[in-house]
């Protein structure tokens, strides 16, 4: 299994890495610098969600629910907040052994 995911912003090149946390409940990812996930969501599936303000930030633009798999869909995701939004490759790193 991959043990980060990045998220690479088109429009200026940002990367924001998302690190694997396993427990018995889930697969999920937390990014490095902010209490952000990318989790399984049971009504919208594989998305990026705020646990701070409890809101959903992005998901696949092109991966509809019922063609994910275990794990987050490569390719694009949008991200909306507030009035802000922004188109992200998600992409995996490295397994780290």
């Amino acid at each position: 299994m991959t043990n980060y995911i990045e998220m690479y912003r088109y429009c200026d090149g940002a990367i924001y890495k998302f690190y694997l946390v396993e427990d018995e409940d889930a697969v999920r990812y937390r990014r490095q610098d902010k209490n952000i996930w990318i989790i399984r969501h049971p009504d919208y599936g594989w998305v990026i969600w705020d646990e701070t303000d409890n809101s959903l930030m992005s998901r696949p633009w092109d991966t509809p629910i019922t063609k994910q798999g275990d794990q987050p869909p490569q390719g694009d995701w949008v991200s909306k907040k507030e009035k802000n939004s922004f188109v992200y490759k998600l992409r995996y790193g490295c397994k780290i052994d």
